[in-house]
């Protein structure tokens, strides 16, 4: 009998039986992959779930013990979770190929006393992965290596084995021998994730599954595979940089603002608990185009140094560049400037760079932005010691911005003495001691009160 013919939808994971240019469920173009229908199995873990007899309890006789959440050894990696693992939770690490995601979860495994891991890798041999344990210092008896891509072995050693923490590496090579599809495809990287969110679920343990990304960024599957986890994780940075920033996209058990910095040693990841002190060492003394901002990251305050070119440009259409800041934001700053803060950068070529590859998400950098722009225009220095917090609208007034208090102590425990703030900043203000304040309404105001 001639198997159906069906087709997925490579954002979404809705299958339908016709192709079509748009997915009808989530709307993208061109996305439906065709795929061989597959006869529905029922795997070892569905299985073991049905034996288990699970009832409805009331919730007044569920318990969230505080056991249920532990240490993973890395305090930026907790941060990020909400404060640790959860047991039963299915963590989704991804980014670029090379960034250290399996040098993360490698390292870990040596800062887990007591734990029993499983550690399954589709891409490198046993003995592959003993030689980058041993780079990294990982030497624990409690760690257990098994190079496998068939999910049916997996759940069989899990079964076999109890361990309480399950890390694979990576989802896109796992298959199920009973899917005609080959291991990546759409209808695998599905199948393969809910088994192993089951294992996790009834088994209560903590698995980390790594994650392959796709030229545009995302991790690559159906979109579905991250709404079926419960916390993603992206792991960012250039790969010619040391740092890397640990990004929570999606977090059922915490916040998603938190970050963890990190920095790429030879034996592996390393720390970085004051981020600020270091993304700001190597700063250019008195240079024109560069200023000093504040933004918040969940509850850590981070110092960024925000450079910007101004050059004479060619004749024609000027060029644009922004990297670190949105490019649309950054039309906006450069309008307004030209509008509301007189000066006349329509003909010239502007580059805006965040200092470390950092991505600056948060309005409270605009009025960095916008002084280190006119202070390129103009070619003078605002001065080593100065920072600016302050979001700018498009009339050019300076607003106010959240934990502006909390922004002031990071920025005068670095050491610098002048900080220029929105007028509008309402409620009392403790100001560390030694710092001068100047309150600007408007950029026209800023630019005059640092004499650029």
């Amino acid at each position: 009998m001639k198997s159906k013919t069906i087709f997925y939808c490579t954002e979404c994971g809705n299958e339908t039986g016709k192709w079509s240019g748009q997915c009808t469920a989530c709307g993208a173009w061109n996305t439906l992959v065709e795929a061989p229908a597959e006869k529905k199995s029922k795997s070892i873990s569905v299985a073991k779930a049905a034996r288990t007899g699970n009832r409805p309890q009331p919730i007044t006789e569920l318990t969230d013990e505080e056991e249920l959440r532990f240490s993973t050894g890395l305090s930026e990696l907790d941060r990020v979770l909400g404060g640790g693992a959860v047991r039963g939770s299915l963590v989704l690490v991804g980014g670029a190929p090379g960034i250290g995601k399996s040098t993360l979860l490698l390292q870990i495994c040596g800062y887990l006393p007591g734990e029993k891991i499983l550690y399954v890798s589709g891409e490198e041999s046993s003995r592959q992965l003993k030689m980058r344990a041993v780079r990294l210092g990982v030497n624990s008896a409690d760690l257990l290596v098994l190079a496998e891509t068939d999910i049916d072995a997996v759940v069989r050693a899990v079964e076999e084995c109890s361990p309480s923490v399950l890390i694979i590496d990576s989802v896109q090579t796992m298959y199920n021998s009973e899917l005609s599809s080959a291991p990546g495809s759409v209808g695998q990287v599905k199948d393969c994730t809910m088994t192993i969110m089951r294992l996790a679920k009834s088994n209560n343990l903590t698995a980390f599954v790594i994650g392959h990304v796709n030229k545009e960024g995302a991790i690559a599957g159906p979109k579905v595979l991250e709404h079926m986890v419960d916390c993603v994780l992206y792991f960012e940075g250039e790969r010619s940089m040391n740092h890397r920033v640990l990004r929570a996209a999606k977090n059922r058990f915490g916040s998603t603002n938190e970050i963890g910095v990190f920095e790429m040693e030879e034996k592996g990841l390393r720390e970085v608990p004051n981020p600020s002190e270091v993304l700001l060492s190597g700063r250019p003394e008195n240079a024109p185009g560069t200023c000093v901002t504040c933004v918040m990251e969940g509850s850590r305050p981070i110092l960024a140094e925000i450079q910007a070119l101004v050059s004479a440009g060619g004749q024609g259409n000027s060029r644009k560049t922004s990297n670190g800041i949105d490019f649309n934001r950054a039309l906006l700053l450069l309008a307004v400037l030209e509008k509301r803060g007189g000066l006349h950068l329509a003909g010239c070529d502007t580059y805006i760079n965040v200092v470390a590859g950092l991505e600056l998400e948060e309005p409270a950098a605009d009025l960095a932005t916008v002084l280190a722009i006119a202070s390129s225009f103009r070619d003078k220095p605002i001065g080593d010691d100065l920072a600016a917090v302050g979001e700018v609208g498009l009339t050019g007034e300076i607003r106010s911005v959240t934990s502006l208090e909390q922004r002031l102590q990071e920025i005068a425990r670095l050491g610098f003495k002048r900080v220029v703030i929105p007028a509008s900043c309402k409620g009392e203000l403790h100001m560390p001691a030694g710092m001068q304040v100047l309150r600007v309404k408007n950029i026209r105001d800023a630019i005059n009160a640092i004499v650029i």
